[in-house]
Protein backbone atom coordinates (compact mmCIF):
# COMPACT_ATOMS: atom_id res chain seq x y z
CA UNK A 1 0.00 0.00 0.00
CA UNK A 2 2.77 2.44 0.96
CA UNK A 3 4.69 1.51 -2.19
CA UNK A 4 1.63 2.24 -4.38
CA UNK A 5 1.13 5.65 -2.69
CA UNK A 6 4.78 6.60 -3.22
CA UNK A 7 4.61 5.51 -6.87
CA UNK A 8 1.43 7.57 -7.41
CA UNK A 9 3.01 10.69 -5.88
CA UNK A 10 6.17 10.30 -7.95
CA UNK A 11 4.20 9.79 -11.15
CA UNK A 12 1.99 12.82 -10.46
CA UNK A 13 5.00 15.01 -9.73
CA UNK A 14 6.75 13.90 -12.93
CA UNK A 15 3.63 14.56 -15.00
CA UNK A 16 3.20 18.02 -13.49
CA UNK A 17 6.84 18.91 -14.15
CA UNK A 18 6.57 17.72 -17.74
CA UNK A 19 3.42 19.76 -18.30
CA UNK A 20 4.98 22.90 -16.87
CA UNK A 21 8.21 22.59 -18.82
CA UNK A 22 6.31 21.95 -22.07
CA UNK A 23 4.25 25.15 -21.78
CA UNK A 24 5.55 27.93 -24.03
CA UNK A 25 7.12 30.96 -22.32
CA UNK A 26 4.38 33.18 -23.78
CA UNK A 27 1.88 31.45 -21.50
CA UNK A 28 3.68 32.89 -18.49
CA UNK A 29 4.14 36.37 -19.95
CA UNK A 30 0.41 37.07 -19.95
CA UNK A 31 0.28 36.55 -16.18
CA UNK A 32 3.03 39.08 -15.39
CA UNK A 33 2.02 42.71 -14.78
CA UNK A 34 3.24 45.26 -17.27
CA UNK A 35 5.51 47.74 -15.54
CA UNK A 36 6.06 51.28 -16.86
CA UNK A 37 9.46 52.20 -18.19
CA UNK A 38 11.67 54.28 -15.91
CA UNK A 39 11.24 58.00 -16.32
CA UNK A 40 14.23 59.90 -17.64
CA UNK A 41 14.98 63.13 -19.43
CA UNK A 42 14.60 66.79 -18.59
CA UNK A 43 10.93 66.95 -19.57
CA UNK A 44 10.03 64.30 -17.00
CA UNK A 45 12.14 65.61 -14.10
CA UNK A 46 11.00 65.31 -10.50
CA UNK A 47 9.46 68.73 -9.99
CA UNK A 48 7.17 69.80 -7.15
CA UNK A 49 5.47 72.97 -6.01
CA UNK A 50 5.13 73.20 -2.22
CA UNK A 51 2.72 75.78 -0.79
CA UNK A 52 2.74 76.27 2.98
CA UNK A 53 0.19 78.41 4.85
CA UNK A 54 -0.34 79.45 8.48
CA UNK A 55 2.96 77.90 9.62
CA UNK A 56 4.36 81.24 10.81
CA UNK A 57 7.96 82.06 11.57
CA UNK A 58 8.81 82.79 7.93
CA UNK A 59 7.85 79.26 6.85
CA UNK A 60 4.87 80.29 4.72
CA UNK A 61 5.14 80.61 0.97
CA UNK A 62 5.22 78.78 -2.33
CA UNK A 63 8.44 77.04 -3.23
CA UNK A 64 9.58 75.15 -6.31
CA UNK A 65 11.51 71.93 -5.66
CA UNK A 66 13.43 70.30 -8.50
CA UNK A 67 15.25 67.02 -7.94
CA UNK A 68 17.53 65.06 -10.27
CA UNK A 69 19.15 67.60 -10.66
CA UNK A 70 18.52 69.56 -7.46
CA UNK A 71 17.27 73.11 -7.83
CA UNK A 72 14.35 75.47 -7.39
CA UNK A 73 13.43 78.06 -4.79
CA UNK A 74 12.89 75.61 -1.90
CA UNK A 75 14.92 76.79 1.14
CA UNK A 76 16.62 73.38 1.61
CA UNK A 77 16.29 71.70 -1.78
CA UNK A 78 19.15 69.19 -1.32
CA UNK A 79 17.84 67.86 2.02
CA UNK A 80 14.24 67.83 0.70
CA UNK A 81 15.22 65.79 -2.37
CA UNK A 82 17.27 63.42 -0.21
CA UNK A 83 14.27 62.88 2.11
CA UNK A 84 11.97 62.15 -0.83
CA UNK A 85 14.51 59.71 -2.27
CA UNK A 86 14.62 57.88 1.09
CA UNK A 87 10.81 57.77 1.30
CA UNK A 88 10.33 56.54 -2.27
CA UNK A 89 10.21 52.75 -2.26
CA UNK A 90 8.53 50.25 -4.55
CA UNK A 91 4.83 50.02 -3.82
CA UNK A 92 4.71 52.96 -1.38
CA UNK A 93 3.64 56.51 -2.13
CA UNK A 94 5.50 59.12 -0.04
CA UNK A 95 2.52 61.46 -0.56
CA UNK A 96 -0.22 58.96 0.38
CA UNK A 97 -2.96 60.17 2.71
CA UNK A 98 -3.29 58.76 6.22
CA UNK A 99 -4.89 55.31 6.29
CA UNK A 100 -8.66 55.56 6.52
CA UNK A 101 -10.02 54.33 9.83
CA UNK A 102 -6.61 54.55 11.49
CA UNK A 103 -6.23 55.07 15.22
CA UNK A 104 -5.05 58.67 15.53
CA UNK A 105 -4.31 60.59 18.68
CA UNK A 106 -6.59 63.56 19.16
CA UNK A 107 -3.87 66.17 19.39
CA UNK A 108 -3.70 69.44 17.52
CA UNK A 109 -0.47 70.44 15.84
CA UNK A 110 -1.48 73.96 14.87
CA UNK A 111 -3.15 75.65 11.92
CA UNK A 112 -0.39 74.98 9.36
CA UNK A 113 -1.45 73.50 6.02
CA UNK A 114 0.48 72.54 2.92
CA UNK A 115 -0.31 71.56 -0.65
CA UNK A 116 2.20 69.67 -2.80
CA UNK A 117 1.65 69.35 -6.55
CA UNK A 118 3.78 68.31 -9.50
CA UNK A 119 5.51 65.14 -10.61
CA UNK A 120 7.53 62.68 -8.53
CA UNK A 121 9.00 59.39 -9.83
CA UNK A 122 7.03 59.80 -13.05
CA UNK A 123 3.69 60.09 -11.28
CA UNK A 124 1.48 63.10 -10.68
CA UNK A 125 1.33 64.47 -7.13
CA UNK A 126 -1.57 66.41 -5.61
CA UNK A 127 -1.39 66.05 -1.82
CA UNK A 128 -2.70 68.19 1.01
CA UNK A 129 -1.36 68.27 4.55
CA UNK A 130 -2.61 69.60 7.89
CA UNK A 131 -1.61 69.09 11.49
CA UNK A 132 -5.11 68.30 12.73
CA UNK A 133 -4.45 65.00 14.57
CA UNK A 134 -1.67 62.57 15.40
CA UNK A 135 -1.82 60.74 12.06
CA UNK A 136 -1.68 63.97 10.07
CA UNK A 137 1.13 65.34 12.23
CA UNK A 138 3.14 62.12 11.65
CA UNK A 139 2.42 62.31 7.92
CA UNK A 140 3.67 65.92 7.85
CA UNK A 141 6.74 65.15 9.95
CA UNK A 142 7.68 62.27 7.64
CA UNK A 143 8.22 64.80 4.83
CA UNK A 144 10.32 67.31 6.77
CA UNK A 145 12.33 69.11 5.23
CA UNK A 146 10.09 69.06 2.14
CA UNK A 147 7.55 70.61 4.52
CA UNK A 148 8.82 72.88 7.30
CA UNK A 149 9.64 71.31 10.65
CA UNK A 150 8.19 72.52 13.92
CA UNK A 151 10.64 70.87 16.32
CA UNK A 152 9.65 69.41 19.66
Amino acid sequence: MLRRLALTVATSAAASLAALSAAPPAAYAAALPVMPLPVSGADDADRLTVTVSKAGGGKDGTFELDCHPVGGSHPDARAACDQLDRKTTWGKDPFAPAAPGGMCTMQYGGPATAHVTGTWAGRPVDATYARSDGCEIARWDALVPVLPGFGS
